[in-house]
């Protein structure tokens, strides 16, 4: 059964649409959480961090399915037992009706869920996915029956684990790198040894010369 739909852009990860705005306490309970997933995906889809153009993404007894088309992402959380070939027909529906409206109109958008319009359209298609054993749905499951979907298939969980290590990593690069410590780092450390480098090099100096004479000296008392 279609549970959610979102309908998004990939360029900056805007939500546009939702289909049925469920108001009562059995559906907003639980539906806000997954809309938030659906959201979160639709980011990562607008980052770059999920490349598929299909994918199902499995989380809980549930499973997001979602497609990209010419810069529009439409997502669909149906429960696991859906046939998620008859999940994907239905976004393809919801995308050729998105196709008839002016791209143009959809630029514009700035707020969140202001695409009203289409949520009809997405609640009416909702509707005829509702019953998976309807005549025309039963027809779009045996169409290419034996032919496998080329979607990939991953939990939530993985997605969820790689956005923590990306974000760790990012705040690591940003960190500023404190410099090695050294003798030389300190203000008053490289005032000493200006002022006494000088007298040690004298001191040194004295003293090779004090040996030197006599050594010279030793030569002349005790010639060989």
């Amino acid at each position: 059964m279609v549970k959610l739909t979102v309908v998004g852009r990939a360029s900056d990860g805007l939500p546009l649409a939702q289909g049925l705005r469920y108001t009562n306490e059995e559906n907003g309970s639980y539906l806000s959480c997954y809309k938030q997933q659906a959201e979160f995906i639709l980011k990562e889809i607008s980052k770059g961090a999920l490349m598929a153009s299909k994918m199902t993404i499995r989380i809980d007894h549930y499973c997001f399915n979602y497609l990209v088309e010419k810069g529009i992402v439409f997502i669909v959380l149906c429960e696991s037992t859906y046939p998620r070939k008859l999940a994907f027909h239905y976004l393809q529906d919801i995308q050729k009706e998105f196709e008839k409206f002016d791209k143009t109109l959809i630029g514009k958008i700035t707020k969140p869920y202001s695409f009203v319009k289409f949520d009809g359209i997405i609640a009416n298609f909702s509707r005829q996915y509702i019953d998976t054993r309807t005549q025309a749905n039963l027809s779009k499951l045996n169409v290419n029956r034996k032919r496998e979907l080329d979607v990939v298939a991953e939990d939530m969980s993985n997605i969820l684990e790689r956005r923590r290590i990306s974000e760790t990593m990012r705040r690591l690069s940003n960190t500023p790198q404190q410099p090695a410590s050294s003798i030389w780092g300190s203000p008053r450390l490289e005032v000493i040894a200006m002022k006494w480098t000088p007298i040690m090099i004298i001191v040194i100096s004295s003293v090779a010369l004090l040996w030197a004479s006599l050594v010279l000296t030793d030569d002349y008392i005790f010639p060989s």
